[in-house]
């Protein structure tokens, strides 16, 4: 009975969170037009200057960095939703009901987690117009977006720790944007980490982002997939290390962000 109640109330919140979604489709421009705007700025600006390593085309390269690095911008959504349900005394109000106090977070990883879908959706359609192609079959199609699935859960947690701990909105975003942003550059999202000097080099190459980029780029049968001979381990096995980084940010960040979920709505 509990558990019935518990997921019969995660959905409720889910939906309100959808609701949201569509009745404010402005909020949504960062999992709709971001993401299309980067495919096409990057595609077609600085897809002539930019050389994919072992030769291929720099359109199905791009592919696998834009979906990672919006992935992991999907941090930022579940986190202002968060904030602004804990200003605006929604959270307080879902408290005061016979509920389960954890469907209110379980409910706000669910509506983020359908709406992760969006952009895949929104890039993969727009990547195919401009001229990206997968090469690979079936089963590593599947898995690729299998994975991408995979990863977005992991980042939803860092969006409610920091949706948790940051009291504004406005707050969220500034420091959201400071710590993200870097993650997603400093990676081979859009050139290949061979380019990067010395110690960038490096965290590009231990970057969670890169091997996710490259995890796709390998799943598609994409140019960046395959890792040159003597490659960082991480780059060598993407797949590997983009799973393990998925486990060890559920793993670490979900009770925290429980954790100062409860300490935030006590204070």
């Amino acid at each position: 009975m509990r558990s019935s109640t518990f997921v019969s109330d995660t959905w409720v919140i889910a939906r309100r969170g959808l609701k949201h979604m569509r009745r404010q489709p402005e909020a949504l421009s960062d999992a709709t037009i971001q993401p299309v705007m980067f495919v096409l700025l990057f595609a077609f600006v600085f897809g002539g200057a930019i050389a994919v390593p072992g030769g291929g085309s720099y359109k199905e390269f791009l592919m696998g960095g834009i979906f990672a690095q919006t992935i992991v911008f999907g941090a930022f959504g579940v986190a202002i939703a968060l904030s602004n349900d804990r200003n605006n005394g929604a959270i307080d109000r879902f408290h005061s009901l016979p509920i389960p106090r954890s469907s209110v977070l379980a409910g706000h990883a669910v509506a983020n987690l359908i709406r992760a879908l969006l952009p895949i959706v929104f890039m993969s359609v727009t990547g195919y117009i401009v001229g990206w192609r997968i090469h690979s079959g079936v089963l590593d199609i599947l898995a690729a977006y299998g994975l991408m699935i995979v990863f977005s859960f992991a980042v939803i947690w860092i969006g409610v720790l920091l949706g948790s701990s940051v009291p504004t909105p406005e707050a969220v975003q500034g420091v959201a944007f400071v710590a993200i942003f870097p993650i997603t550059f400093i990676a081979s999202t859009f050139v290949p980490t061979s380019t990067l000097p010395g110690v960038l080099k490096t965290i590009a190459e231990w970057n969670p982002t890169s091997a996710l980029a490259n995890a796709l780029r390998h799943l598609f049968d994409n140019p960046g997939g395959v890792a040159p001979p003597g490659a960082a381990w991480p780059l060598a096995h993407p797949i590997a290390y983009t799973l393990l980084w998925a486990a060890a940010i559920v793993a670490v960040c979900a009770p925290l962000a429980v954790r100062q979920y409860q300490r935030s709505i006590r204070s």
